[in-house]
């Protein structure tokens, strides 16, 4: 993709836009599905939502997937007792979602399991379902990570469930 196309996006692509795609109410759903998850999984799943890269992130030539793993270190999504740590990065600028995984959870899970699910947010996002369609792919993580992750007994919250909006 042209440089200066990518980067009008992400000029134009504003917080105050993603708050109008993301009210209150639709955050609370999303914090909402993923404890509901983690009640049936020993992984710990953190959602961000970028509006868009920082600008000289874009200039560099930084791609959705490297602000995922800067992301993911950043707020420590790795710093879990089971290694079981789960980004969800979702990119509105780019139209990217990502999904980086602690060493526990990706030996477990598949990678064609993780682009699956991030194709039915992109999915989604091009629909206009915006609202629906996190839900809905939590909802399959969810039961993705049951399968292959499952709670074996009490487990604390290690990682917020409240979605982070940057």
């Amino acid at each position: 993709m042209h440089i200066g196309k990518r980067l009008w996006r992400h000029i134009v692509t504003t917080r105050h836009a993603a708050r109008k795609l993301f009210p209150a109410s639709a955050l609370q759903v999303i914090q909402s599905a993923i404890a509901t998850g983690e009640v049936t999984h020993r992984a710990e799943v953190r959602v961000v939502i970028e509006a868009a890269l920082p600008i000289a992130f874009v200039l560099r030539g930084g791609s959705a997937r490297h602000r995922a793993v800067e992301l993911f270190s950043h707020y420590r999504i790795w710093d879990t007792e089971e290694n079981c740590g789960l980004l969800l990065y979702i990119n509105l600028a780019d139209h990217k979602v990502e999904i980086v995984a602690d060493r526990g959870v990706d030996r477990a899970v598949g990678k064609k399991d993780w682009q699956d699910i991030c194709g039915m947010i992109t999915a989604g996002f091009a629909a206009g379902e915006y609202h629906e369609s996190i839900p809905i792919a939590l909802a399959q993580l969810n039961l993705l990570l049951t399968r292959h992750y499952p709670q074996l007994g009490p487990q604390h919250n290690q990682l917020s469930d409240k979605p982070l909006m940057l």
